[in-house]
């Protein structure tokens, strides 16, 4: 799996711990091992102007995500050879996120692990629009967390 990490935030994120959620989390819900994922940090009137663009809602949010249409391996339409799936893309804003957690009561570096995997269950199909979509998601949002966590206690992944 390729995963990169892009801060135009100008906030001081730890980008490893992004990277190996992520990683865990494509890992545990059967990803192809080829697949590509791009994690874009942005400041607030960014994520703003993404937010209104995209979904045509007002404000600042704290995640989104860009899936792309194809899921299989493949590569881009125009090469000679097969390569990595695009897996698409998140958008994190951690700014909006520290505020979040502060009002949540966690730190804001479990904030940032909790929307990585928010956003690349959205990139996966998954989806809280109706209350049965969002008991799933959220289900599997924490459960695919608190395993990261306990991996990560136990010294099994390395952050």
């Amino acid at each position: 799996m390729s995963i990169e990490v892009a801060n135009e935030s100008g906030m001081d994120v730890d980008e490893t711990i992004l990277i190996d959620v992520a990683a865990y989390v494509m890992q545990r819900m059967d990803v192809h091992p080829a697949a590509e994922l791009a994690i874009t940090l942005v400041d607030l009137a960014t994520i703003e102007q993404l937010h209104v663009q995209w979904l045509d809602l007002p404000g600042p949010t704290d995640v989104m995500s860009f899936p792309m249409d194809e899921l299989t391996p493949g590569g881009r339409p125009d090469s000679i050879q097969p390569g990595p799936a695009m897996l698409g893309d998140i958008v994190i804003c951690p700014q909006f996120a520290a505020d979040q957690a502060k009002r949540a009561g966690h730190g804001s570096g479990h904030e940032m692990a909790l929307l990585t995997v928010h956003g690349v269950l959205h990139l996966l199909g998954y989806d809280h629009a109706t209350a049965a979509e969002e008991q799933e998601m959220f289900s599997l949002q924490n459960a695919l967390l608190a395993e990261w966590y306990d991996q990560r206690d136990m010294g099994v992944r390395k952050v």
